[in-house]
C-alpha cells in the first residue's frame, strides 16, 4: 500500500540497512527469528531516517495493532500511574504503545475489558474487582492477558501478585515493636481482592499473636474516604491504624490534623502502596513500598511472551512480589497512658494514696530532646523546638508532660491555636518581637499575621550530678536574627514522698544583656482582657474541667486573679488528674495575675504584663519562678501547702 504522507519508506529503511523488506518488517513488527546484529542494523536505520511504519497497513497486512490495552480501577490513584509508566516504558522498547482504560465501576469492568481487546493485541487487567468465577470467564474472551496486583489459583491466567501477607506482617511488627497492641484496620471497598488478602493477613496475624487486638472499620480507597472515617476511628481508642492504602492514609491525616490529633504522639498511621507522595504527607508516611518493584516491567515480561508469536507456547507464568517497610514519621511508641500501669490496673474511682515508687528519677539526652524518666517510664519531654515551623515561634517547649500514672498534662498545635506547643515560655511581644507565634494583635487591625516571628535556641543543657536537675541556656533572638536577650532555665524534678504525684520547679532568669527590654501582651495593646504571655500551659480535653484558686471555683474568678496558687482539676470517666501552678513569690519579687481559659479551650499561665507593659532595664534580670505539680486525683487549693512541705522536704540537686 502506497504511503499517503512524502516521508521515509520501508523500501529506504531496507536499503539503508542493507537488507530486504521483509527483513525490516519482521524487525519492526518484534519477531526475534532476526539475527540480533541485523536487527540492530535496521533498528539504527529506521531511526536515522525517521521511519514511522503505517499502522493502518500493518494492522491490515498482521492484524496485529502493536498496541496493548490497560484497564485500571482509578486514573487517579498514583499506584495506578506508577504501573502505567513502568509498563510503557517496558512495552516501548520492545516497539509497542499502551492505550488506558479506567473501570470506574465494578459493574462496567468486565464489558471495558471486552472493548479494549477489540482495538488492542492485548489487555493488562490491573486489580481486577470481579469474583473469580467472572474472571475466569472472562479471561479467555479477551487473551492474551495479564491480571496484576491479584493472586489467583487458575494456572491459566498469568498475573502479577503483591504479597500482601508480608507486607502486612511488616507493618504490624512495626507496630508491636512500638509498644501497640490495639490496632485498628480501615478497610477497603467491599469488592477489593486486594483488600480481602490484607484481612486475611490480618486475621492470621491475631491467630499467632494473641497480645494483638485488630479491629477493622469500613473505608474505602480514596483520600475521601480517609477524611471521612478520621472521627470513627478516634472513637475506637485505638493506639494505630492501618490504612487500607496511602490515599486513605492522607485523607486520615489532613482530617486528624485538624482535630489537633498529635500524630504519632497520640496515634500512629501507616499506609500501604508506598506511592511516591508518602515521603511528602506531614508527618511522612509509614508504608510498605510496591511502586519500586517495577510491577509493570514484570507484567509485560509475561504478556510479550504471549504475544511473541515465534516462541512455543509455554506453561502460564506467575509472579509474586515482595513488597519492603517504608519508615517514615507517622508511626511512633504507644502513647505512654495507654501502657500498662498500676495506678491504671486499679478501680477508676480509687484515689487513696500509692507508695511510690523507687526507680531512679533522671533527665537523660536524646538526638533533639531531653528526657526525664522515673525508672522505665517517661515522665516529661524537653524538646528543643528546633523543628518547628517559623510562624510558630520555634522555643523549647515541654511535651508529653505525663503523671505517674500516665496521664497526658500537655497538648500540642492543637486545632484552636496551632502555635500552642505545651508548656514554654511564650511572649506575644518583646520589643516588636513575637515569641508567642502566631497573630500578632494590633490596635485598630485585630490580630494580624507579621513577619516578626523571633526564636528562642536551646544553647547548651546539662544535668545535675544526681540527674534531677537541667539547667539550660536559651538564647532569645529577635525576627531579624539579633541577639534580643539571654535566659538561663532550670528544671528541677522531685517525687512526692506521698501521692501518687511528682512535682517540677520551673526557674527562668531572662537578662536584658543586648538592649533595654519592653514586654507587652495584647492587652497592653488594647485588648481587654487579653494579658496572657510568660510561663503558659496548655492541656488537652477532658469529659470535666474544674479551675480553682484562693478566689474561688470557675474561669471568671480565677482570670486575673493575683494568688499563689492555681489548681486545674480535670476528669476522665470516673478517675481525676490535677495540675497544680504555684508561683515564688520570694524568687520572683512579685505575683503575676493568672491568665486562664477553660471554656473554648483549657490554657493556663501567669502573666508577665496583664495590663501595663513590663520594663527590664539593659543588664537587669526578669525572674520567673513557679512550682507544678501532676497528680493523679482531684487536688483541692487548701491542701498545696503540705504538698509543698512535701516536695521541699524531698531532695533535689541546688
Amino acid at each position: 500500500m502506497a504511503r499517503s504522507s512524502g516521508g521515509p519508506t520501508i523500501t529506504q529503511v531496507a536499503e539503508a540497512a542493507g537488507v530486504s523488506r521483509a527483513t525490516v518488517s519482521r524487525v519492526l513488527n518484534g519477531r526475534t527469528t532476526v539475527d540480533p546484529g541485523i536487527g540492530a542494523r535496521v533498528r539504527e536505520a529506521a531511526d536515522r531516517l525517521q521511519y514511522r511504519p503505517n499502522l493502518t497497513a500493518r494492522y491490515l497486512s498482521t492484524g496485529r495493532t502493536m498496541t496493548v490495552s490497560l484497564v485500571i480501577p482509578d486514573l487517579g490513584n498514583p499506584m495506578f500511574q506508577s504501573i502505567l509508566r513502568s509498563l510503557t516504558r517496558a512495552a516501548e522498547a520492545d516497539g509497542y504503545g499502551v492505550l488506558v482504560a479506567e473501570a470506574s465501576t465494578p459493574e462496567r469492568e468486565a464489558g471495558i475489558a471486552r472493548d479494549a481487546r477489540r482495538q488492542c493485541d492485548a489487555v493488562v487487567l490491573v486489580a481486577p474487582r470481579m469474583n473469580e468465577l467472572e474472571l475466569e470467564a472472562l479471561v479467555p474472551q479477551i487473551s492474551p492477558v495479564v491480571v496484576l496486583n491479584r493472586s489467583l489459583d487458575d494456572p491459566r491466567i498469568a498475573s502479577v501478585g503483591i504479597d500482601y501477607a508480608s507486607g502486612m506482617s511488616q507493618l504490624v511488627r512495626h507496630l508491636e515493636s512500638l509498644g501497640h497492641r490495639d490496632l485498628l484496620y480501615v478497610s477497603g471497598p467491599p469488592r477489593s481482592a486486594a483488600h480481602h488478602e490484607r484481612l486475611a493477613a490480618l486475621n492470621a496475624l491475631a491467630d499467632t499473636s494473641p497480645s494483638l487486638s485488630f479491629r477493622t472499620i469500613l473505608g474505602g480507597a480514596s483520600m475521601a474516604d480517609g477524611h471521612r472515617v478520621a472521627e470513627h476511628v478516634l472513637e475506637t481508642g485505638a493506639t494505630a491504624v492501618l490504612a487500607f492504602n496511602d490515599l486513605v492514609a492522607f485523607g486520615l491525616l489532613a482530617r486528624l490534623n485538624q482535630f489537633g490529633v498529635d500524630v504519632p504522639g497520640d496515634l500512629s498511621v501507616t499506609g500501604f502502596d508506598g506511592i511516591d507522595l508518602a515521603r511528602f504527607a506531614v508527618p511522612s508516611l509509614t508504608t510498605v513500598d510496591q511502586e519500586e518493584l517495577d510491577t509493570g516491567a514484570v507484567a509485560w515480561s509475561l504478556l510479550h511472551r504471549q504475544l511473541d508469536p515465534s516462541s512455543a507456547p509455554e506453561p502460564t507464568e506467575n509472579a509474586l512480589l515482595s513488597p519492603r517497610l517504608l519508615l517514615g514519621d507517622s508511626t511512633g511508641r504507644v502513647p505512654h497512658s495507654r501502657m500498662p500501669s498500676v495506678h491504671d490496673a486499679q478501680s477508676a474511682g480509687d484515689d487513696s494514696v500509692h507508695e511510690p515508687f523507687n526507680g531512679p528519677l533522671r533527665w537523660e539526652q536524646g538526638e533533639a530532646e531531653w528526657s526525664l524518666r522515673h525508672g522505665e517510664s517517661l515522665l516529661v519531654t524537653a524538646d528543643g523546638g528546633e523543628t518547628m515551623v517559623p510562624v510558630h515561634s520555634p522555643r523549647p517547649h515541654l511535651h508529653p508532660v505525663r503523671t505517674l500514672g500516665g496521664r497526658s498534662m500537655t497538648v500540642v498545635t492543637p486545632i484552636d491555636h496551632r502555635h500552642h506547643y505545651g508548656a514554654s515560655l511564650a511572649l506575644p511581644d518583646v520589643n516588636g518581637t513575637t515569641y508567642w507565634g502566631g497573630r500578632t494583635f494590633v490596635e485598630g487591625r485585630g490580630s494580624t499575621l507579621l513577619a516578626n516571628h523571633g526564636t528562642q535556641r536551646l544553647h547548651e543543657a546539662e544535668p545535675s550530678a544526681d540527674g534531677r536537675t537541667l539547667r539550660a541556656q536559651v538564647d532569645w533572638l529577635a525576627h531579624d536574627g539579633r541577639a534580643l536577650l539571654t535566659e538561663q532555665r532550670t528544671l528541677a524534678a522531685s517525687l512526692l514522698p506521698s501521692g501518687p504525684g511528682w512535682g517540677l520547679r520551673w526557674r527562668s532568669s531572662l537578662t536584658a544583656d543586648a538592649e533595654p527590654l519592653q514586654l507587652h501582651s495584647p492587652a497592653t495593646r488594647g485588648r481587654v482582657g487579653a494579658g496572657y504571655g510568660g510561663l503558659f500551659w496548655r492541656l488537652p480535653g477532658a469529659d470535666e474541667t474544674r479551675i480553682l484558686t484562693a478566689d474561688g471555683p470557675g474561669e471568671a474568678r480565677a482570670h486575673g486573679s493575683t494568688g499563689e496558687v492555681l489548681v486545674v482539676q480535670r476528669r476522665h470517666g470516673q478517675s481525676w488528674s490535677s495540675l497544680v501552678l504555684v508561683q515564688d513569690r520570694e524568687v520572683q519579687g512579685r505575683i503575676d495575675p493568672w491568665f486562664v481559659r477553660s471554656s473554648d479551650y483549657v490554657g493556663v499561665g501567669a502573666s508577665l504584663a496583664w495590663q501595663e507593659p513590663r520594663d527590664v532595664p539593659l543588664s537587669e534580670t526578669l525572674e520567673i519562678a513557679l512550682t507544678l505539680l501532676f497528680l493523679d486525683r482531684a487536688v483541692d487549693v487548701e491542701e498545696v501547702p503540705q504538698l509543698l512541705r512535701l516536695l521541699d522536704a524531698t531532695p533535689t540537686a541546688a
